[in-house]
């Protein structure tokens, strides 16, 4: 019998919850191409009775427009010039799950498919990560990933913020909170909520901790398949969104929400598996820390192509702040046995040995993260490339390894540059997320600040 976590539900369990009335509403669900979660809220009957085998449609410019939902001009998958049509959204009831603090509610999400023969569109998020997921199977490896996620807390609600334009919040804790257990009690009516609400949805939780800023939380949920690992990390942030708001609060997965505070982050964990499962590619007890020839290979594919895939780890202009020496966010691409100043590290030991990178933050849509993770990895792999000598000691003051790109324009200018992304993604992929970031950064440039209008109202 197949085995689901808590919270997980067949179709079959979902017939039968609506035929006695516990489930009256099916939230199904994609991933946009910033990760956020955009669908319908289904009737429960209808779902089961049409939407769960047909699916249901949406408009192409959900994978065509900015964070504001402002159709943007110049994608080839839609535009104007196309009518901005449909796209067809087909339940993957692998993931169908309850969705607990919500009254009478189950979660679904959804692969995109278009055109007369339903076929998978290439832009899509899910889409891309399954791409690289089928690649890596057919070199015969397995990934197992996971997501650290962090957030800041703040006493407003999202309502009050918005009112404020998100000026002089006031964050749920006035000291930096790292590991503090009493001011985690006080932070506790709400992460614990999301705990178990992360639990009562099938996304397993491994503990919470405070983080290095005032009202700054990281929640880890456990490793698993990296699209799993996607689907949960996505849910998550949504899930912990909504219980905020329900609570009365509020918080971001902004990557760095204030220039005096550290950055959240979300640190990606990799490994590679046969293709049951059962024995790690990475670990070798006869190699220095066990970290043997396809670990190095996986490293280093990772190191070597770092700043050409950095769109896919960093896409907006507020994701570069976040890179600034002695915030424990890298700026230099080296890496270390566990040194947290570098942008990649080796960390666990025997069959938990794994690649952490570290240099993504809390605003990347992971199912690109992961895809570019693999891709990296797996072209190191393909190409028997060997990792650099592990930097040991401050790599923030060291001159000798490349740089982190710190601006959006210098990870659009390596993308573009890209001949391996385009041979990896395909040529659309790479074409519409580039077109995304250019979108980006022509809407920053177009906007007058808060800090030029602070700087220049009156002393220019």
């Amino acid at each position: 019998m197949e085995h689901r976590e808590p919270g997980r539900i067949g179709l079959q369990e979902l017939v039968e919850l609506v035929r006695k009335g516990d489930i009256d509403t099916v939230v199904t669900a994609f991933p946009d191409m910033f990760g956020r979660l955009m669908g319908k809220r289904v009737t429960g009957r209808y779902f089961v009775e049409k939407a769960a085998t047909e699916g249901i449609h949406a408009c192409d410019y959900l994978l065509a427009c900015d964070v504001e939902m402002d159709p943007v001009p110049g994608y080839a998958f839609a535009s104007w010039a196309t009518g901005y049509g449909d796209v067809h959204l087909v339940p993957d009831l692998q993931t169908l799950r309850l969705w607990p603090w919500l009254e009478k509610t189950a979660y679904v999400l959804c692969d995109v498919r278009r055109g007369d023969e339903d076929e998978p569109v290439a832009v899509a998020p899910r889409e891309i990560l399954r791409r690289q997921v089928a690649r890596l199977a057919d070199a015969g490896f397995r990934a197992m990933t996971a997501s650290e996620l962090e957030f800041f807390l703040f006493r407003e609600t999202y309502e009050e913020a918005a009112r404020k334009r998100y000026h002089d919040l006031t964050p749920y804790a006035s000291f930096v909170e790292d590991y503090h257990v009493l001011q985690g009690t006080r932070e506790e009516f709400v992460v614990r909520a999301i705990r178990n609400g992360m639990e009562a949805a099938g996304i397993p939780i491994e503990f919470s901790k405070g983080e290095w800023g005032p009202g700054q939380q990281e929640i880890n949920l456990r490793y698993a398949d990296p699209l799993e690992t996607a689907d949960r990390h996505v849910l998550y942030k949504e899930g912990a969104k909504e219980l905020a708001s329900l609570h009365g609060v509020s918080l971001t997965f902004m990557a760095k929400w204030h220039e005096k505070h550290a950055g959240s982050s979300c640190h990606l964990h990799a490994s590679l598996w046969d293709p049951d499962g059962r024995q790690s590619r990475f670990f070798d007890p006869a190699a220095p820390h066990g970290m043997g020839k396809i670990f190095g290979s996986f490293l280093a594919g990772q190191l070597a192509h770092a700043k050409e895939l950095m769109l896919f780890w960093a896409p907006f202009v507020n994701s570069y702040k976040r890179y600034q020496a002695a915030t424990f966010a890298p700026t230099r691409l080296g890496w270390c046995v566990d040194n947290r100043t570098v942008g990649f590290r080796s960390v666990g030991r025997g069959a938990s040995l794994r690649v952490e990178n570290r240099i993504p933050g809390a605003d990347a849509n992971p199912y690109l993260a992961l895809a570019a993770t693999i891709a990296a990895g797996l072209d190191g792999i393909q190409r028997g490339l060997e990792p650099p000598t592990p930097f040991c000691g401050d790599a923030y003051a060291a001159q000798s390894l490349d740089r982190v790109p710190d601006t959006l324009p210098a990870a659009i200018e390596a993308l573009e540059r890209s001949s391996f992304a385009r041979e990896a993604f395909g040529v659309d992929v790479v074409e519409h997320y580039l077109h995304a970031a250019r979108t980006e950064l022509r809407k920053f440039n177009e906007a007058v600040t808060c800090w030029e209008r602070q700087r220049h109202f009156e002393r220019t």
